[in-house]
């Protein structure tokens, strides 16, 4: 009877929702076949001809792999790795992707490593980017979530920046690494936030045409180590803008006063450099709102700096429109967010895309055997923030969803925004008004298209009914000349779907 009623109650809870076919144009490629099982995508771009470079990982090797615009493949080649070697970023650049790697033949050696996939010449190489010694089994690239954001092109594509630890036994240190982005030569390299007790997490990074080297990070207090907040909750760091040049480091700290900043990107809008991203009231690891910060680079200086509260909508597509208003009310802040995206439309509008990320353990019984801990990764509901040039904070969504893998992309579309997901098959609304995203337990799932409105409307737009052989993962997908493109899920047998 009990289970009857539950049955009930959540038939009761949920309605069926207005969904439309998406106004985006899908067509699929032909089927092709590899020789290597894989499925991990790596690195993906497409050039401004339509070719696709790709970089997947297999048991003990790299594959690398070339499409023209038919998506037809054109080149591939199986590189052995190992181990030892990991990627750490790539940069895609005068129609070659960077494919950037470490490897560790000892303990206190490393070797970085450019796998060069040039799409014009249709072939592959492998160069010695730089050597370097590190304290014994240290990362020199920390332990950052994404490691894409230790490397940062020029926008007129002459430099590219890499930034690296180097932390020893007694003393925190960072270097930065400048190179000619056609040659590969090292151009500069310097020394930056060296210091016996504070240490630096670096978090973003920007280099101009002057090679002038931007980055963005947590300088922690002293005695603190990497910890995010003291035992109250409060900022045990600060925020730094370093600018690093051959000759000369400049410090910038970027605060709000009362409030503590979880994370910061770069933005370029109209030409100016922006710092956007989330503050809290409450505790450092939390989200309040979202902030700006306008930079005048020539003289390290704050010009602007603004700070506003995430809008009641975020709260009603999380929590339905009944709590919003008494979330707001108790200061309910969001966390575990982090940023995926910043996108600028052609208006100079900017999106802040995060996901929720955090992981848990649970011990699982096995039987008379004892048992053991299994962990899971969530990837859970995503934030999407729209500033306008000016650093206001224009509207602000979300999505309530359930993942446990990356599981969304993102991308603008004649000043659209296009968030590409798998789901159930039909989602569904529930009574206070939420859109929930996620398959049920004997739910088959389908592809879709959330597509927002320059003001933030949105529409729930299918692209399909998955089926076993037709299940594709917008993760693993690139936006260019208008054109989305997404790999499915085969470990041999491969197809792409086309969004234009």
């Amino acid at each position: 009877m009990k289970n009857l009623l539950l049955l009930c109650s959540l038939i009761v809870s949920t309605l069926s929702l207005a969904q439309s076919t998406t106004t985006l144009k899908v067509s699929e490629s032909e089927e092709y076949k590899d020789k290597k099982k894989s499925e991990d995508v790596i690195a993906i771009y497409t050039s401004d001809a339509s070719e696709t470079a790709i970089v997947r990982n297999s048991k003990k090797d790299f594959l690398f792999d070339m499409f023209d615009a038919n998506l037809n493949k054109t080149f591939s080649k199986v590189v052995e790795s190992s181990k030892k070697e990991t990627h750490v970023g790539d940069l895609f650049y005068d129609n070659q992707l960077k494919f950037f790697t470490v490897y560790a033949p000892k303990n206190d050696e490393r070797v970085v490593y450019c796998h060069t996939l040039d799409l014009s010449a249709k072939s592959h190489k492998k160069t010695v980017i730089f050597e370097t010694t590190v304290e014994k089994k240290q990362r020199l690239f920390g332990s950052r979530k994404n490691h894409n954001t230790s490397f940062a092109l020029s926008p007129n594509g002459n430099y590219f920046a890499i930034a690296t630890d180097n932390i020893t036994k007694n003393k925190n240190a960072y270097t930065i690494r400048v190179f000619d982005a056609k040659t590969e030569a090292l151009l500069y390299k310097t020394t930056y936030q060296e210091d016996e007790k504070r240490a630096f997490k670096h978090n973003d990074l920007y280099i101009d045409d002057s090679m002038n080297v931007f980055s963005l990070g947590k300088l922690y207090l002293n005695n603190h180590g990497k910890s995010n907040k003291k035992l109250n909750g409060d900022a045990a760091y600060e925020f730094v803008l370093n600018k690093v040049s051959k000759d000369k480091n400049t410090e910038l700290i970027i605060d709000l006063e009362d409030e503590h900043i979880q994370s910061l990107s770069f933005s370029k809008t109209n030409d100016v450099l922006h710092l956007r991203g989330f503050y809290s009231e409450l505790n450092v690891d939390r989200i309040k709102g979202g902030c700006d910060f306008v930079i005048n680079t020539n003289t390290m200086s704050v010009v602007t700096k603004k700070a506003q509260a995430l809008p009641k909508q975020v709260y009603s597509d999380l929590y339905g429109y009944r709590t919003a208003d008494r979330k707001n009310k108790k200061k309910k802040e969001l966390r575990n967010f982090d940023i995926d995206y910043v996108l600028t439309d052609d208006q100079g509008g900017t999106y802040l895309i995060a996901e929720e990320f955090y992981i848990t353990q649970n011990y699982v019984q096995n039987g008379t055997m004892g048992g053991y801990w299994q962990t899971v990764f969530h990837y859970d509901d995503i934030l999407i923030l729209k500033f306008r040039p000016n650093g206001d904070l224009e509207w602000g969504r979300s999505v309530f969803k359930r993942a446990n893998v990356p599981s969304y992309n993102a991308f603008l579309k004649n000043d659209q925004l296009h968030i590409i997901l798998n789901s159930g098959k039909n989602l569904t609304e529930k009574s206070d008004g939420r859109t929930k995203v996620s398959k049920g337990w004997f739910e088959s799932s389908s592809l879709y298209d959330f597509e927002y409105s320059v003001n933030g409307e949105v529409s729930y737009n299918k692209i399909q009914d998955n089926s076993g052989n037709e299940f594709y993962l917008p993760f693993y997908g690139t936006y260019n000349n208008d054109k989305f493109i997404m790999m499915s899920s085969g470990r041999r047998k491969k197809t792409f779907m086309i969004l234009e």
